[in-house]
């Protein structure tokens, strides 16, 4: 003979709320598409065109969270999350003019070394702040060439003229 278990009534009406209520509330998530105004969360990778890797979110221990259309991040990657879903990966790549732009020929300054201390020696690749007096935000610059006559600083943002491919998985929306 079987052992029957009886259930009462009440049981199944709270398991068929329980399941009908998640399997909406998952739904609800799941066709949440991004849009300009929500933040989102997302993790991250963004590499140069050779595939050398300049930014991740796990190398900050943690997701990247920004609101969209709020130019917190660069044009593209505005325009690329918008219309995903959560849980969602995508891959692109942005041009220049959608990323950190062309390099601007006017931010290359050539600076005669006679004007300069002596020390430290400048060398190519070496970071510098430039500007920012008062009232006056600083600006990151590059040392790219050293003569005996002259450097050449490039005040360009470094990641300007390159082509940039992100890799990213939304997480999370909020409105």
């Amino acid at each position: 003979m079987r052992n029957l278990i009886l259930v009462s009534p009440p049981f199944y009406f709270i398991l068929f709320f329980y399941l009908t209520f998640l399997g909406s509330l998952s739904q609800t998530f799941a066709d949440e598409i991004a849009k300009i105004g929500d933040r989102v969360t997302i993790d991250y990778e963004g590499s140069l065109e050779d595939g050398t890797v300049f930014d991740n979110s796990k190398s900050h221990d943690k997701p990247f969270q920004f609101v969209i259309g709020s130019g917190q991040v660069i044009p593209g990657f505005d325009k690329a999350v918008t219309g995903m879903k959560v849980m969602e990966e995508k891959k692109f790549t942005l041009q220049p003019t959608e990323a950190y732009g062309e390099i601007n020929q006017k931010l290359i300054h050539k600076v005669m070394r006679s004007g300069l201390p002596p020390k430290p020696e400048p060398k190519p690749g070496m970071g510098l702040m430039m500007g920012g007096g008062p009232g006056k935000a600083s600006r990151r610059a590059t040392i790219t060439e050293v003569t005996k006559e002259y450097i050449l600083i490039d005040m360009n943002h470094s990641l300007a003229g390159k082509s940039l491919t992100f890799a990213i998985k939304l997480i999370k929306i909020s409105n």
